[in-house]
């Protein structure tokens, strides 16, 4: 089974399709999109199928620069960043919860930057996202 719950490669998820699976934390969803579309304008929003492993992922780019990747779950969402060395060391500067200090400090080091995910249930995690985002942008 692939990590997004839209594993169909001939139907990319639509706005309904999010609201089923995502149920409370669409709304979630929505709120992130929206920040980052307004504070980081222009931002444009683009699907992709990264494979049966992956399925679809929704990839948040300003220009050409990857911002984040918003992975659709039962009932859940995932958000992976891909963040360089400057915006790793701006992280555990910045006064973010040991948690996300945690996720970042465990997660695998790549040729493009330092890979890692947060999954979001309830809210709680998003001042956090936001913060993030403001990182990779940064940096």
């Amino acid at each position: 089974m692939a990590l997004s719950v839209f594993d169909d490669k001939s139907k990319e998820p639509n706005d309904s399709d999010l609201a089923d699976a995502l149920g409370k934390t669409k709304r979630l969803w929505d709120d992130l999109r929206k920040h980052v579309a307004q504070e980081y304008e222009p931002v444009t929003e683009e699907w992709k199928h990264y494979g049966q492993e992956s399925g679809w992922t929704l990839r948040l780019v300003q220009k050409k620069r990857t911002i984040l990747y918003l992975i659709p779950c039962k009932g859940h969402f995932i958000v992976a960043f891909v963040f360089g060395d400057k915006a790793v060391e701006a992280a555990h500067k910045s006064g973010l919860p040991q948690s996300i200090i945690s996720i970042i400090n465990d997660a695998r080091k790549y040729a493009e930057g330092t890979g890692f995910r947060i999954q979001v249930n309830k809210g709680q995690e998003l001042d956090s996202i936001k913060k993030l985002v403001a990182i990779k942008l940064a940096n």
